[in-house]
């Protein structure tokens, strides 16, 4: 019994100092491992009281200065735009002369109207900026307005290519005169006219209209076909006003002045009634 009770107290003497040394390699051991930890700057998250308290804390990167006015940039929608110019109105350039020679607009159209049927052909003088087959429908649309001569029983119109009862030509001024000339007639570079085989038409008032009209150019058109193919339909004589404040005859020559009726572009009133005056 005795020889057990030392056999046992012999190990323990031995376990005991081994331990010890066990324990004193661990905290060793785990003072070196907090202070290779406490001088982590990699991917360790660890981090020790001793580490918060002795941090300096990192100051924070200056704040860059305010730009200069001058050079803020525009918000979306809120940059100020300069005023807008205001360009000079400028009217359509209208040359003086050409070479003499017309195109023929190759278009046909059915008849509008009722009464005796007039065919009729248009032609544009070669050179000026203003298709021969546009002028065509224009002057088509023209005859065939609701207060025109057609509606009303004067005569029917049919736009052809060839072999019309007469032609309406678009000519340059200096041509205008030519043509209305060789009829005896003086239209100073200014006036249409009415010649043996049709109607001539000065580009200077197809493009700019008259001064003394009260309306666009595109309306004075109506004026110049319904006047001159009203002479075309028989209706010789000019008309004068008929009143103050009425509206001129289709037949009048309103460029040459109103005589206090009001501008008008169609031979008939809303109302379908004739607008006349008194023979010139």
């Amino acid at each position: 019994m005795r020889g057990r009770r030392r056999g046992h107290g012999r190990p323990l003497a031995r376990l005991v100092p081994a331990g010890l040394g066990l324990v004193a390699v661990l905290v060793g051991a785990g003072a070196a491992l907090a202070s290779w930890r406490g001088g982590d700057t990699g991917d360790s998250a660890a981090t020790t009281t001793a580490d918060v308290i002795t941090a300096s804390p990192v100051a924070p990167p200056p704040k860059p200065p305010p730009p200069s006015p001058s050079l803020t940039p525009a918000k979306p929608g809120k940059a100020s735009k300069p005023a807008a110019e205001k360009s000079p109105k400028v009217s359509p350039h209208v040359p003086a002369s050409g070479p003499g020679t017309f195109t023929t607009a190759q278009a046909h159209g059915e008849p509008v109207g009722d009464g005796p049927l007039r065919r009729y052909r248009v032609q544009v003088e070669d050179g000026i900026d203003i298709s021969a087959k546009e002028a065509a429908a224009e002057i088509e649309r023209i005859l065939a307005h609701p207060r025109g001569w057609a509606a009303h029983g004067r005569g029917s119109f049919q736009l052809v290519s060839a072999h019309a009862d007469f032609v309406i030509r678009i000519a340059t001024p200096a041509t205008a005169d030519k043509l209305c000339g060789a009829q005896g007639l003086n239209t100073h570079g200014e006036l249409n006219c009415e010649t043996l085989d049709g109607v001539v038409v000065n580009l200077r008032r197809w493009v700019l209209g008259s001064p003394t009209f009260d309306g666009p150019a595109s309306e004075y058109r109506h004026l110049v076909i319904n006047h001159e193919v009203g002479h075309e339909i028989g209706l010789r004589t000019h008309l004068g006003c008929s009143g103050p404040g009425r509206p001129a005859p289709v037949m009048m020559q309103q460029i040459k002045g109103l005589d206090g009726c009001t501008s008008n572009a169609w031979p008939y009133g809303e109302n379908g009634k004739y607008i006349t005056g008194p023979e010139l």
